[in-house]
Protein backbone atom coordinates (compact mmCIF):
# COMPACT_ATOMS: atom_id res chain seq x y z
CA UNK A 1 0.00 0.00 0.00
CA UNK A 2 1.05 3.45 -0.99
CA UNK A 3 2.17 5.60 2.15
CA UNK A 4 0.34 8.94 2.21
CA UNK A 5 3.59 10.40 2.70
CA UNK A 6 7.10 8.98 2.12
CA UNK A 7 10.56 10.64 2.38
CA UNK A 8 13.27 8.12 1.08
CA UNK A 9 17.07 8.90 2.01
CA UNK A 10 16.28 12.63 2.81
CA UNK A 11 19.04 15.15 3.65
CA UNK A 12 19.84 18.45 4.10
CA UNK A 13 23.06 20.18 4.32
CA UNK A 14 24.39 23.57 5.60
CA UNK A 15 27.59 23.55 4.31
CA UNK A 16 29.62 20.72 6.38
CA UNK A 17 26.41 20.72 8.96
CA UNK A 18 24.05 17.53 7.82
CA UNK A 19 21.04 18.91 9.62
CA UNK A 20 19.11 16.03 8.39
CA UNK A 21 20.63 13.14 7.24
CA UNK A 22 19.29 10.19 5.33
CA UNK A 23 16.39 10.05 6.75
CA UNK A 24 13.72 7.92 5.61
CA UNK A 25 9.69 7.30 7.10
CA UNK A 26 6.65 6.61 6.15
CA UNK A 27 2.96 8.22 7.15
CA UNK A 28 0.01 5.95 6.65
CA UNK A 29 -3.54 7.69 5.81
CA UNK A 30 -5.53 8.22 9.09
CA UNK A 31 -1.63 8.47 11.10
CA UNK A 32 -0.77 10.11 14.23
CA UNK A 33 3.39 10.35 14.26
CA UNK A 34 5.01 12.62 16.26
CA UNK A 35 8.69 13.85 15.66
CA UNK A 36 10.51 14.36 19.04
CA UNK A 37 13.85 14.82 19.88
CA UNK A 38 16.12 17.94 22.07
CA UNK A 39 16.96 20.98 20.08
CA UNK A 40 19.53 20.80 17.28
CA UNK A 41 18.32 17.18 16.78
CA UNK A 42 16.97 18.33 13.08
CA UNK A 43 13.41 17.80 13.47
CA UNK A 44 12.34 21.17 12.40
CA UNK A 45 14.96 21.19 9.41
CA UNK A 46 13.11 18.03 8.34
CA UNK A 47 9.89 19.87 8.79
CA UNK A 48 10.98 22.67 6.54
CA UNK A 49 12.07 20.12 3.80
CA UNK A 50 8.42 18.47 4.10
CA UNK A 51 6.28 21.70 3.91
CA UNK A 52 8.98 23.24 1.08
CA UNK A 53 10.46 26.08 3.02
CA UNK A 54 13.70 23.96 2.23
CA UNK A 55 14.86 22.30 -0.92
CA UNK A 56 16.58 19.12 0.42
CA UNK A 57 20.38 18.26 -0.44
CA UNK A 58 19.50 14.59 -1.63
CA UNK A 59 16.57 12.26 -1.39
CA UNK A 60 12.65 12.22 -1.94
CA UNK A 61 9.86 13.53 -0.46
CA UNK A 62 6.46 11.50 -2.01
CA UNK A 63 2.77 12.49 -1.16
CA UNK A 64 0.60 9.52 -2.18
CA UNK A 65 3.10 8.24 -4.41
CA UNK A 66 3.99 11.92 -6.40
CA UNK A 67 7.42 12.99 -5.87
CA UNK A 68 7.03 16.28 -4.79
CA UNK A 69 10.59 16.81 -3.41
CA UNK A 70 11.50 20.79 -4.27
CA UNK A 71 7.80 21.54 -4.80
CA UNK A 72 6.86 25.29 -2.74
CA UNK A 73 4.74 25.33 0.42
CA UNK A 74 2.21 26.76 -1.83
CA UNK A 75 2.19 23.57 -4.48
CA UNK A 76 2.27 21.07 -1.62
CA UNK A 77 -0.45 22.78 0.37
CA UNK A 78 -2.64 22.47 -3.04
CA UNK A 79 -2.17 18.58 -3.18
CA UNK A 80 -4.23 18.60 0.16
CA UNK A 81 -1.53 19.23 2.78
CA UNK A 82 -1.59 21.74 6.01
CA UNK A 83 0.82 23.42 7.13
CA UNK A 84 1.31 24.67 10.71
CA UNK A 85 4.45 26.57 11.44
CA UNK A 86 5.78 27.36 15.08
CA UNK A 87 5.30 31.30 15.11
CA UNK A 88 1.22 32.02 13.79
CA UNK A 89 1.47 33.78 10.52
CA UNK A 90 -1.69 35.95 10.60
CA UNK A 91 -2.65 39.51 9.31
CA UNK A 92 -3.17 41.48 12.55
CA UNK A 93 -5.91 43.78 11.37
CA UNK A 94 -8.25 41.12 10.53
CA UNK A 95 -10.93 39.69 12.52
CA UNK A 96 -11.08 35.98 13.28
CA UNK A 97 -13.92 34.91 10.56
CA UNK A 98 -12.07 37.25 8.18
CA UNK A 99 -9.10 35.28 8.83
CA UNK A 100 -10.91 31.63 8.36
CA UNK A 101 -11.69 32.96 5.16
CA UNK A 102 -9.04 33.56 3.58
CA UNK A 103 -7.97 29.78 3.96
CA UNK A 104 -11.35 28.98 1.89
CA UNK A 105 -12.63 31.64 -0.46
CA UNK A 106 -9.87 29.89 -3.19
CA UNK A 107 -12.35 26.93 -3.37
CA UNK A 108 -15.37 27.66 -2.65
CA UNK A 109 -18.00 30.56 -2.76
CA UNK A 110 -18.63 33.15 -0.18
CA UNK A 111 -21.76 31.28 1.08
CA UNK A 112 -19.91 28.32 1.67
CA UNK A 113 -17.18 29.35 2.65
CA UNK A 114 -18.59 31.11 5.83
CA UNK A 115 -20.54 28.15 6.12
CA UNK A 116 -17.41 26.06 6.50
CA UNK A 117 -15.29 28.83 8.54
CA UNK A 118 -18.22 29.09 11.09
CA UNK A 119 -18.07 24.84 11.63
CA UNK A 120 -14.27 24.56 12.01
CA UNK A 121 -14.52 27.53 14.65
CA UNK A 122 -17.39 25.98 16.42
CA UNK A 123 -15.07 22.60 16.39
CA UNK A 124 -11.82 24.26 18.01
CA UNK A 125 -14.18 25.36 20.47
CA UNK A 126 -13.43 29.62 19.11
CA UNK A 127 -16.54 30.36 17.81
CA UNK A 128 -16.60 32.85 20.10
CA UNK A 129 -13.77 34.79 18.70
CA UNK A 130 -15.36 35.38 15.61
CA UNK A 131 -15.75 38.90 15.30
CA UNK A 132 -12.66 39.18 17.47
CA UNK A 133 -9.25 41.29 15.68
CA UNK A 134 -6.87 38.82 15.78
CA UNK A 135 -4.19 41.52 16.74
CA UNK A 136 -5.47 41.94 20.39
CA UNK A 137 -5.83 37.95 21.02
CA UNK A 138 -3.58 36.44 23.42
CA UNK A 139 -0.96 33.77 22.00
CA UNK A 140 -3.06 30.56 22.65
CA UNK A 141 -5.67 31.97 20.83
CA UNK A 142 -3.98 33.25 17.94
CA UNK A 143 -2.51 29.85 17.60
CA UNK A 144 -6.04 28.34 17.75
CA UNK A 145 -6.59 30.81 15.03
CA UNK A 146 -4.17 29.79 12.81
CA UNK A 147 -4.96 25.90 13.44
CA UNK A 148 -8.70 26.62 12.17
CA UNK A 149 -7.05 28.11 8.79
CA UNK A 150 -4.57 24.52 8.42
CA UNK A 151 -7.84 22.48 9.61
CA UNK A 152 -10.51 24.61 7.38
CA UNK A 153 -10.00 23.25 3.97
CA UNK A 154 -10.03 20.06 5.02
CA UNK A 155 -6.51 18.71 4.19
CA UNK A 156 -5.87 15.00 3.77
CA UNK A 157 -2.44 15.72 6.15
CA UNK A 158 -2.09 18.24 8.96
CA UNK A 159 1.61 18.92 9.79
CA UNK A 160 2.30 21.06 13.05
CA UNK A 161 5.68 22.62 14.26
CA UNK A 162 5.91 22.77 18.03
CA UNK A 163 1.95 23.47 17.84
CA UNK A 164 1.86 24.30 22.03
CA UNK A 165 5.73 26.49 21.44
CA UNK A 166 4.05 29.74 24.01
CA UNK A 167 1.24 28.18 25.91
CA UNK A 168 -0.30 27.58 28.92
CA UNK A 169 -0.78 24.31 30.47
CA UNK A 170 -4.39 24.61 30.29
CA UNK A 171 -3.67 25.84 26.74
CA UNK A 172 -1.50 22.64 25.39
CA UNK A 173 -4.08 20.10 27.48
CA UNK A 174 -6.63 21.67 25.43
CA UNK A 175 -4.57 21.37 21.90
CA UNK A 176 -4.03 17.79 22.98
CA UNK A 177 -7.75 17.21 22.91
CA UNK A 178 -8.08 19.10 19.54
CA UNK A 179 -5.17 17.19 17.99
CA UNK A 180 -6.85 14.11 19.21
CA UNK A 181 -9.95 14.80 17.67
CA UNK A 182 -9.06 16.37 14.42
CA UNK A 183 -7.24 12.55 14.03
CA UNK A 184 -10.14 11.12 13.45
CA UNK A 185 -10.47 12.85 10.04
CA UNK A 186 -7.10 13.77 9.10
CA UNK A 187 -3.26 12.76 9.25
CA UNK A 188 -1.16 14.60 11.45
CA UNK A 189 2.52 14.90 11.45
CA UNK A 190 3.58 16.97 14.67
CA UNK A 191 7.01 18.39 15.43
CA UNK A 192 7.68 18.69 18.73
CA UNK A 193 10.27 18.36 21.86
CA UNK A 194 7.76 18.17 24.55
CA UNK A 195 7.68 14.89 26.45
CA UNK A 196 4.59 15.69 28.25
CA UNK A 197 2.88 17.02 25.39
CA UNK A 198 3.70 13.98 23.11
CA UNK A 199 2.85 11.55 26.43
CA UNK A 200 -0.44 13.25 26.10
CA UNK A 201 -1.11 12.66 22.13
CA UNK A 202 1.15 10.11 20.75
CA UNK A 203 0.72 6.87 19.09
CA UNK A 204 4.24 6.19 17.21
CA UNK A 205 7.21 8.28 18.00
CA UNK A 206 10.11 9.29 15.57
CA UNK A 207 12.85 10.59 17.49
CA UNK A 208 15.67 12.26 15.69
CA UNK A 209 19.22 12.72 16.75
CA UNK A 210 21.93 14.86 15.04
CA UNK A 211 19.82 14.50 12.08
CA UNK A 212 19.36 10.57 11.83
CA UNK A 213 16.48 8.30 13.10
CA UNK A 214 17.29 7.12 16.67
CA UNK A 215 14.39 5.51 16.92
CA UNK A 216 10.99 4.39 15.93
CA UNK A 217 8.11 2.68 17.93
CA UNK A 218 5.14 2.91 19.93
CA UNK A 219 5.07 6.13 22.58
CA UNK A 220 5.46 3.79 25.34
CA UNK A 221 8.24 2.27 24.30
CA UNK A 222 10.30 5.46 23.37
CA UNK A 223 9.42 7.44 25.97
CA UNK A 224 10.52 4.32 28.47
CA UNK A 225 13.79 3.94 26.52
CA UNK A 226 17.09 4.70 28.54
CA UNK A 227 18.71 6.23 24.70
CA UNK A 228 15.93 8.80 24.35
CA UNK A 229 16.16 9.61 28.09
CA UNK A 230 19.92 10.33 27.58
CA UNK A 231 19.55 12.27 24.64
CA UNK A 232 17.27 14.85 25.48
CA UNK A 233 19.47 14.81 29.13
CA UNK A 234 22.14 15.48 26.39
CA UNK A 235 24.56 12.69 27.37
CA UNK A 236 26.85 10.79 24.48
CA UNK A 237 24.44 7.90 22.72
CA UNK A 238 27.03 6.38 20.10
CA UNK A 239 27.32 7.52 16.89
CA UNK A 240 24.23 8.48 15.68
CA UNK A 241 22.50 6.28 12.58
CA UNK A 242 19.36 4.75 11.63
CA UNK A 243 18.65 1.92 13.62
CA UNK A 244 19.99 -1.70 12.63
CA UNK A 245 17.11 -4.18 11.89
Amino acid sequence: MTALLATENLSMHFGGVRAVNGVSLAIAEGELRCLIGPNGAGKSTFFKCLTGQYKPTAGRIRFRGRDVTGYDSFAIARLGVGIKTQVPSLFDGLDVMESVLLALRRRHNEAIARSRALAVLDRLGIAALVRHEVGRLGHGQRQLVELAMVVAPEPDLIILDEPTAGMSVEETARTAELIRELNRRHAIVVVEHDMQFIRAIAKTVTVFHQGYVLMEDSAERVLADPRVRDVYLGKAVGPAGPEQP
